[in-house]
């Protein structure tokens, strides 16, 4: 069983931060509320989501399992008004989503969970730095670097006390750093690694610019990023593998 009603934009906020990386995935739904793992084609990029049933205006599941595919559940929801409200319904015979919002009904074919691609586990690293900064700041970041260069190198420096990005192209290059008074929360650490710019900047469309992002980072570690969504009712974490630098 799986009956929910949920307002578009909690909905498209969700949707959009797991779609970043993958075309379709496996729902849990759960009587707490929805979660979704799931890792790109080429193992680089995960996400973890968790959508509390508190984010519903109305919730109710039992455990169902179901794959969809996201670029078609997000055109759908993409159909609302942000506050405008969607309700979702499982047919447990035909096996579709029916979906109805202001009047519009469309039903959904699912995938099969199995021929989705397995989900992964999420490392638990204990990493050295964390940095906790806004949304705004990884995009001024992100879009600062992807000016010079496909790559982009996260670190904090810990004499110093602050977090930095490089990036290095052919002919230009940017440094931007953050001081542990401009930043939300800093523990320092030593920490430096190189990321694919594309992943972060796909992972970049989903931060809000006023969320809270909390970064982990080490040296040649993957790099995790936490935010919430949904005022608060819903956590997603983003986790990048490095780059490997040639010597």
């Amino acid at each position: 069983m799986f009956d929910a009603i949920v307002s578009a934009d909690t909905l498209q906020d969700a949707l959009d931060s797991v779609s970043v990386l993958v075309e379709e995935c496996k729902l849990h739904l759960d009587e707490d509320g929805l979660q979704v793992r799931a890792v790109d084609p080429a193992n680089v990029g995960m996400v973890d989501l968790t959508l509390d049933a508190a984010a519903f205006e109305s919730y109710e599941a039992d455990g169902e399992l179901i794959g969809v595919n996201l670029s078609r559940l997000e055109d759908i929801a993409g159909m609302a008004a942000a506050d405008q409200l969607i309700h979702l319904e499982l047919d447990e015979e035909t096996r579709k989503l029916e979906i109805s919002i202001d009047g519009l009904e469309y039903t959904l074919a699912l995938i099969d969970p199995d021929s989705i691609r397995q989900e992964p586990d999420m490392p638990d690293l204990d990493l050295p730095a964390r940095i906790t900064l806004e949304g705004r700041d990884v995009d001024r970041s992100v879009t600062a670097s992807d000016m010079v260069s496909d790559h982009i190198a996260l670190g904090v420096d810990d004499a110093a006390d602050l977090f930095y990005v490089d990036a290095e192209g052919d002919t230009d290059d940017v440094h931007f750093e953050l001081h542990s008074d401009d930043l939300i929360d800093l523990e320092a650490g030593d920490a430096h690694s190189l990321f694919s710019l594309d992943y972060l900047k796909d992972m970049n469309k989903a931060i809000p610019a006023d969320a809270e992002v909390e970064m982990e980072l080490g040296e040649e570690f993957p790099v995790k990023m936490h935010f919430d969504i949904a005022d608060g009712q819903g956590a997603v974490t983003f986790m990048l593998a490095p780059r490997v630098q040639s010597n």
